[in-house]
């Protein structure tokens, strides 16, 4: 079985204000993602930024066999969701916007104003077959691409532009609290006996801190002396699969040139030992099929083909 997690970028139908301008265009997008999907054939496929559940049909109508959409009713204020797209029923146990109990709201603007839930809902299933038995989270943290007063891509000043870093990565912080806590929550008190994966774009890398938060207890990630040395921790434990993926495929997204691996799976003890190989893209895909992407305005790429990010996936087998 694979499970993977894609951003599918700005997923619209054509004619709206984020999605491309024509229905070529469109098609061709759609034509492009269904490639993809085809050529990785993945059972359970976590997606960000669906934002036209319709689209998301039309691209499931283009692969062969029965799919299954699963969205959050949680959309940001462009309409984008997460959900799953999978070769198989999965069952809702969660969909979840607000931060966990004794986390205060966080500053968002210079005006002052807080948010005390996530941008965009944090969605969990249940995924059976007769050999898995796992609870899937997919979610999409807040964006490092900062955006200004008055729909400004570009600060007035350099302190304009610290500020509201800061409050971007405030946000992303407290939405990855949202996500450990329902992952918390899946793991019953231990991940060795109730297997759970965490899918998504974070937005961040393996080492920030927002990623770290998800997994846990420190001191054990793969390649580390402690993998091996089972340990108390194990129970509350996730594992990013990031250190099986290739050196040379351990990217998901460019960003101005540079290779960034924003897009994770994070699995449970029990699950993690059914891990076989994990990867990024599709099969035999070049690289070079990644487009560099720079700070700004996201519309630019409306008419884009594909998506500037990679599918991040893992193979398991019992």
């Amino acid at each position: 079985m694979i499970i993977g997690t894609w951003n599918l970028e700005n997923l619209y139908r054509p004619g709206g204000p984020f999605g491309p301008k024509d229905k070529t265009a469109y098609e061709t997008k759609l034509a492009s993602l269904a490639a993809t999907i085809t050529a990785l054939q993945p059972q359970v496929l976590g997606v960000q930024e669906v934002g036209d559940p319709a689209a998301l049909e039309d691209l499931a109508a283009l692969l062969e066999g029965t799919w299954h959409i699963t969205l959050s009713e949680y959309p940001d204020d462009r309409g984008i969701r997460v959900g799953f797209l999978s070769s198989l029923p999965v069952f809702v146990v969660a969909d979840r916007v607000a931060f966990p109990e004794r986390l205060l709201p966080v500053q968002s603007d210079d005006s002052g104003r807080t948010v005390a839930r996530a941008g965009r809902g944090v969605l969990a299933v249940t995924v059976t077959t007769r050999a898995f038995f796992f609870d899937a989270v997919v979610c999409h943290l807040k964006s490092k691409l900062i955006s200004y007063p008055g729909g400004r891509f570009q600060p007035r000043d350099e302190g304009e532009r610290a500020r509201y870093g800061a409050y971007a990565l405030y946000r992303r912080t407290a939405e990855a609290t949202v996500v450990r806590a329902l992952a918390d929550e899946l793991l019953k008190g231990d991940g060795r006996d109730h297997d759970v994966a965490v899918l998504g774009d974070l937005n961040d890398e393996v080492a920030a801190a927002t990623t770290q938060l998800l997994l846990g207890p420190p001191g054990s990630e793969i390649g580390t002396p402690g993998y091996d040395h089972p340990d108390k921790g194990d129970a509350a434990r996730l594992w990013d699969v990031a250190p099986l993926i290739p050196a040379e495929q351990r990217f998901s997204r460019i960003h101005a040139g540079r290779r960034e691996l924003i897009d994770h799976i994070m699995m449970s003890r029990g699950l993690l030992d059914h891990v076989r190989t994990a990867g990024t893209g599709a099969p035999g895909a070049s690289s070079a099929a990644l487009p560099s992407v720079a700070d700004g305005d996201p519309a630019v790429r409306r008419d884009a083909a594909g998506s500037d990010h990679a599918p991040v996936w893992a193979r398991i087998q019992p």
